[in-house]
């Protein structure tokens, strides 16, 4: 604590400043704060879609308590933190156990050599999936739900549906849409390209601006759409017709092109930033912007 006030003297800061800053050491350090900053960085980035992510930010909550209380001088209320956060880290491990274990899986799918052209050959490939099997199912007057997961996590739904975590083909998809089949009724719920489950449940809107001829399916579609940012397809069984939810909106009867081109554009946002390379590429870039200054 008496480090931490020396911090407000001035004399503190003119020695410091006398001192030769520009050595070896220096930049090493530089160096070291920047590789774990972007391992802090990765990290959140593994976990935003993880209810593990608030246990994360409640220990924060915790550590700033804790750090605070010392200033202060709390004693009892910064060792009451200290036993918190050393046996809450250890319970939230065994809570968020499958979220943990979800990551570390993704963690070592992912090559740290892994090519931008390769995700997004991916996504084409998703995107080329679902239109062949909204075009099948659209002649037929197949029903169907299809909701594509973004940012917010819709674990909460895909729990109430049959679990695959199966690879996104357009033959996996129409057979589950066939009418009369175990799976047909309820939504499929797309995760990291994969289909993650069907028959799942979403929660239906109330909203009155919805045209009355429009079912379940739509109402369903744009529900999720007012809770999440999610993208959601919508294959009507009356007309054949096919609509996207997305962002508390509901497009309907679109073109092959017009739904093609809304899936390019939020399922491939790698093509708006064709400087995304590998996690190396990144780092040294990021090493150089602050090195010269720039903000």
């Amino acid at each position: 604590m008496s480090n931490i006030g020396e911090w407000f003297r001035l004399e503190y800061w003119l020695q410091f400043f006398s001192w030769d800053m520009f050595t070896s050491s220096l930049f090493i350090n530089i160096l070291d704060v920047l590789v774990v900053w972007f391992m802090i960085y990765k990290l959140i980035q593994l976990l935003r879609k993880t209810k593990a992510l608030q246990l994360f930010k409640g220990v924060a909550v915790f550590v700033a308590i804790r750090f605070f209380s010392e200033i202060i001088g709390l004693h009892t209320l910064s060792w009451l933190m200290d036993q918190i956060i050393v046996y809450g880290v250890i319970a939230g491990i065994v809570i968020f156990q499958p979220e943990i274990r979800r990551g570390l899986e993704h963690l070592g799918r992912t090559t740290l050599l892994s090519s931008e052209k390769n995700k997004i050959n991916q996504d084409e490939a998703m995107v080329t999936a679902l239109d062949k099997a909204l075009q099948y199912m659209s002649k037929r007057k197949i029903g169907a739900l299809i909701t594509i997961e973004n940012n917010t996590s819709l674990e909460e739904y895909i729990e109430t549906g049959i679990r695959l975590d199966a690879d996104l083909s357009e033959e996996l998809l129409i057979n589950i849409f066939i009418p009369n089949t175990p799976l047909h009724d309820g939504a499929v719920i797309i995760r990291d390209g994969k289909i993650a489950v069907a028959s799942a449940y979403l929660p239906l809107s109330d909203s009155l601006l919805i045209p009355k001829h429009f079912g379940t399916r739509h109402r369903a579609a744009v529900g999720i759409a007012e809770v999440t940012d999610s993208l959601t397809l919508i294959v009507s069984e009356e007309t054949g017709e096919i609509s996207i939810a997305h962002q508390n909106h509901l497009y309907s009867n679109l073109t092959s092109e017009e739904y093609v081109e809304m899936l390019n554009q939020n399922l491939i946002p790698e093509v708006k930033d064709p400087e995304k390379k590998n996690i190396f590429v990144t780092l040294w870039k990021e090493i150089n912007r602050l090195t010269r200054g720039d903000r």
